[in-house]
């Protein structure tokens, strides 16, 4: 006789949803927030929400210093995401968590308002987004190269990380699909 089992009786669903997965700190750098800077113009009057960006975020000083209105918010100064909104803002811009991404781009999607998130473009081959974006249309903006991240010191994986990441993006670009060049900045060699 078969007994069932219920692999979930003490799971922590909470804290599933709002853990932190080990690529999750990954920064953003310059060079892959300028790149959007041309698609931003036309929300130059507009206030644009970066909400997993602390204030020293390349997404909030390259926006600011092209002189676009920002707010920033961030789980760490008590604004998380899935329950957090500021009073005002017209479109989202960031490097989201790439744990619970399926969850982040359902929030996003429930605002109806434009927004340009990175993920990695793997999850393309995954069914999360064929059906969170059935009857929206997904816009994506792509790199012929990688873009690189950097990792926070204290974590224990150091140093740089690079995949295959692009842009995902929802009423936000010209077209449904734009491949790009990221200006990377050549590396200094040694001796």
């Amino acid at each position: 006789m078969l007994q069932q089992v219920n692999l979930f009786q003490n799971t922590d669903f909470n804290f599933l949803h709002t853990s932190k997965g080990k690529n999750d700190e990954c920064y953003t750098k310059r060079y892959a927030v300028e790149v959007l800077l041309e698609f931003l113009m036309p929300y130059k009057d507009k206030i644009i929400w970066c909400p997993f960006d602390k204030d020293e975020s390349q997404f909030v000083q390259v926006l600011k210093e092209n002189g676009f209105k920002v707010v920033n918010s961030h789980i760490d100064y008590g604004q998380d995401f899935y329950t957090y909104e500021p009073e005002q803002w017209d479109i989202l811009v960031s490097n989201p968590p790439f744990t619970n991404k399926k969850e982040i781009f359902k929030r996003a999607l429930s605002f109806g308002k434009p927004f340009a998130l990175i993920m990695n473009v793997a999850w393309l081959l995954d069914s999360a987004p064929a059906k969170l974006f059935e009857n929206k249309d997904l816009q994506l903006l792509l790199f012929k190269n990688r873009m690189e991240f950097d990792r926070p010191e204290k974590t224990e994986f150091t140093g740089k990380v690079n995949f295959s990441a692009g842009y995902f993006c929802w009423n936000f670009l010209p077209k449904q699909i734009i491949f790009r060049t990221l200006q990377i900045p050549r590396r200094k060699r040694h001796g």
